[in-house]
């Protein structure tokens, strides 16, 4: 089975990529892609019989991706991988879609992959009218037990590196990601602020700045007492988003 992947973030491609490498044949990635128009060509150029299609994408998402897909004379099959909450997620269980809930365990890439099917257009449409459909607030999904937890956004106060896992603090306590702090920062630049390689913190709760006596500083933020080290090279752009 040849398939396309199609992601724009690196990192989400690399571990896809593996997982699918590890689960071995019949499935061989044959292209990566970057955006939806990427996605298109390369399942044409191919004749891929499976595309992995983020929902977000420059350019054209995953729905409109898969919309131009299934006009073509041997449409692949398609799998979204998404970020959704679980308001959106049972739009595409009502549409009898699979799909790959972020971040991606092998043991279910394994089981969409068993069961693909082409994607119908009564599908398609089905899924692109919950574009228009007014949308719960974003989460951040996670593992927790065996399940998933799935923590509000708007409640993240920061996220710190530690090792090779990423600390999402929140108003109700602390989870681990496996998302680096690179990825986290590029999938929501308007809500996070880098101040440290090794830290984002939220905007809306980043309240001001402390001076030490040896010439460090710190944020203040709000809902938590940890103060968080600003590093010299981004301390211009605290300053900046703080007098904005």
């Amino acid at each position: 089975m040849k398939i396309v992947i199609a992601d724009d973030e690196s990192l989400a491609r690399q571990q896809l990529k593996r997982l699918i490498e590890e689960i071995g044949s019949p499935y061989q990635v044959v292209a990566e892609a970057t955006t939806g128009t990427e996605a298109v060509a390369a399942c044409t150029k191919y004749q891929a019989d499976l595309a992995l299609l983020d929902i977000r994408m420059p350019e054209l998402d995953g729905l409109q991706a898969a919309a131009q897909l299934v006009q073509g004379e041997w449409p692949p099959a398609v799998l979204f991988v998404t970020a959704y909450d679980e308001y959106a997620l049972q739009a595409f269980e009502r549409s009898a879609v699979d799909y790959l809930l972020k971040p991606i365990r092998r043991e279910r890439l394994e089981q969409a992959l068993a069961k693909v099917s082409v994607l119908t257009r009564p599908q398609l449409q089905a899924l692109e009218e919950l574009q228009s459909e007014p949308q719960s607030e974003e989460v951040i999904s996670v593992s927790y037990r065996g399940g998933l937890q799935r923590i509000p956004l708007n409640d993240v106060i920061y996220l710190q590196a530690q090792h090779k896992y990423v600390v999402a603090c929140h108003l109700q306590g602390e989870v681990l990601l496996e998302d680096s702090l690179k990825t986290l920062e590029s999938r929501y630049p308007q809500r996070f602020l880098r101040i440290h390689r090794n830290a984002l913190v939220a905007k809306q709760r980043l309240r001001g700045l402390v001076k030490l006596g040896d010439g460090r500083c710190l944020v203040d933020l709000n809902d938590t007492d940890e103060q968080l080290e600003i590093s010299r090279r981004h301390l211009p752009e605290v300053r900046r988003w703080l007098k904005s």
